[in-house]
This record gives structure tokens, sequence and C-alpha cells, in this order.
């Protein structure tokens, strides 16, 4: 029997493709600047100009550590106040809300219209009187949290003054 050969067929050579047009090529000129000496005037100029920067930079950078604390010291100083002030407006609403449900359960033992003007009357006057205790209270304890909060900025607004001064 023969042996059959295979024969592997030669790629054919690539077509050469002639542009239509080509883009020009444009080289980035060097500029070589000249080697010079720079002056012993502008030198110490421009490294006291870096030195002026760096001091200008850590005096800024001094006091936005200063106002991040003193931020924090705000918020913390607000979010307590805050919180105060959230558990008595509570408070204030549970009692209101014991008081108008002891009315309410004496009124059911009324027996007459006098007696029903008579606690309404009373009622009402001590309801008076405890809204405007717990208003005085509220806006007291407001007051104080607006201090306290305010306090931090003020200081801070005094260091800043002393030190521009």
């Amino acid at each position: 029997m023969t042996e059959a050969t295979t024969v592997k067929p030669k790629p054919a050579k690539a077509a050469t493709v002639i542009p239509m047009f080509e883009m020009p090529k444009f080289d980035i000129p060097s500029f070589e600047m000249p080697k010079m000496e720079v002056p012993a005037a502008f030198r110490e100029f421009a490294e006291k100009g870096v030195a002026q920067t760096k001091d200008a930079y850590e005096k800024f950078k001094a006091v936005a550590e200063e106002n991040t604390a003193m931020l924090e010291t705000v918020y913390t100083t607000a979010s307590k106040g805050s919180t105060e002030y959230g558990l008595k407006v509570l408070e204030v609403a549970r009692a209101n809300t014991a008081a108008m449900f002891d009315y309410v359960e004496a009124l059911f033992a009324v027996k007459s219209p006098s007696e029903f003007v008579e606690l309404s009357t009373k009622h009402a006057r001590e309801h008076f009187e405890t809204v405007t205790g717990q208003g005085k209270e509220l806006a007291g304890l407001a007051q104080k949290v607006a201090t306290e909060t305010a306090e931090p900025i003020k200081s801070g607004v005094s260091k800043a003054m002393k030190k521009v001064a």
C-alpha cells in the first residue's frame, strides 16, 4: 500500500493594502531649557516662600483640628440636651394624660350638674397651673440646652479672635 502524504497548503500571502490617505504624523518638539544658574536672591526668595507656605499650612491644620474638636463637643452637647428635652416632653405628656384620665374617671362619678361644674372648674384651674409650670420648665430646659450648646462655639470664636488680633 502506498502511503498518502498530506500536503499542507501554503498560506496565501496577505495582499498589501495601499491606504487611500494617511494621517499626518506630528512629532512633539522637545524644548530644551538652557541650563543656567538660578540667582541666589531668587533661590532665597523661593525658599522663603516655601517656608511661609509650610508655616501657613501648619497653622491652618491646627485651626482645622481645633474646629473639628469644637464641633464634636457641640454635637455631643446638643445631642445630650435634645435627649434630655425629649425625655422631659414625654414626662409632661404622660403626666397630662394621667391627669386627663383621672378627670374623665371623676366625671363618671358626677351625680349633679353643680358637681359637674365644680369638678370642671377645679380641673381647668389645676390643668392651667400644671401646663404653665410645665411650659416654664420646658422653656428653662431649652434655654439651658441652647446655652450649653453655644458655649463651645463662643469659646472657639474667642480663641480665634485672640489669635487673629
